[in-house]
């Protein structure tokens, strides 16, 4: 029952991030482009990719603040269905270029951050 509490709090927290980033972006960064989505994606695969190797060899740290940190925070951070949806209304705005280029750089970045992430964590 722990185990879920805590993956319910962490995601709540990811969430509430996501959500800000988002308000964020609309205030402050004028683009046609879903940025912030991307950057929440970009720093979750960062986290979860840092964590990932930081909780290997730790196994005294509580398995419910790794269930929190990972499934919890980043799950609620990250998005993909916020990011097919955007993909979805590009499409059905005849956006194909923009679509294709949201599409390549996510999946490039995203998988990126998540390798510096686990060389970041490797180095320390």
């Amino acid at each position: 029952m722990l185990n879920i509490i805590s993956v319910f709090i962490g995601g709540g927290l990811g969430a509430v991030l996501r959500y800000l980033s988002s308000v964020a972006a609309i205030k402050y960064i004028h683009l046609n482009f879903p940025i912030a989505t991307l950057f929440v994606n970009i720093l979750g695969g960062f986290i979860i990719g840092f964590l990932y190797v930081y909780f290997i060899d730790k196994p005294q740290i509580n398995q419910n603040l790794k269930l929190a940190l990972t499934v919890g925070f980043c799950g609620g951070l990250t998005t993909f269905s916020t990011f097919s949806l955007e993909i979805f209304k590009m499409i059905s705005e005849h956006q194909f270029m923009q679509a294709s280029f949201y599409t390549v750089v996510s999946v490039i970045l995203c998988l990126a951050a998540v390798t510096f992430g686990i060389y970041t964590a490797k180095c320390l």
